[in-house]
């Protein structure tokens, strides 16, 4: 089962993509930040991130997700893919190229989440419902994010759209509880 989890910043998202997984069997979670040694705040925010998380969960980072989720099949569950697309314009110096620049990596991304084997949960910021970005780089950003979310629910059996920690089904079979060992 593909999964896909939208929200805006600080909806509960990651929490909630987290529990759709079972708590006592190994899970490969994909972090795509790309961390500032400098940044403080952020490390912080990751270490709280990586204490809520089952022992069985080994971390993983890369540089190229679309190859590592058509490596070694395994339960995946990536977080998330807004700072996945902020690499992928920074390494394409597109935010100042035309929209459409990073198709080919987009495209990748999604054949691969269409066709990982396992159980697989994306997180991805919902853009939609805020304003019109001021710089151009923004509305850049905007757009392509929401392409990738269309594309990505395309080829996910369930959506979910998490609003102050509540999720909302958008597309699929409803979200049962994991169950651990009884």
């Amino acid at each position: 089962m593909r999964t896909l989890v939208l929200g805006g910043a600080r909806s509960g998202k990651s929490s909630h993509a987290e529990s759709l997984l079972l708590l006592d069997q190994p899970v490969r979670y994909v972090a795509t930040a790309r961390v500032d040694p400098a940044d403080a705040e952020l490390a912080g925010r990751i270490r709280a991130h990586s204490a809520r998380r089952p022992p069985g969960w080994t971390t993983v980072t890369t540089a190229d997700l679309p190859a590592l989720l058509r490596s070694e099949p395994a339960p995946t569950l990536v977080d998330d893919l807004g700072t996945w697309l902020t690499a992928e314009l920074d390494d394409a110096a597109a935010w100042t190229r035309p929209e459409g620049t990073i198709t080919p990596r987009v495209a990748a991304l999604v054949a691969a989440v269409r066709d990982h084997p396992e159980q697989l949960v994306l997180v991805s910021p919902e853009v939609g419902l805020s304003v019109v970005p001021v710089s151009a780089a923004g509305r850049l950003f905007r757009d392509e994010l929401g392409t990738l979310n269309q594309q990505l629910a395309a080829v996910c059996d369930r959506v979910l759209l998490v609003v102050a920690g509540l999720p909302q089904l958008l597309k699929g079979p409803p979200s049962e509880p994991p169950k651990g060992p009884s």
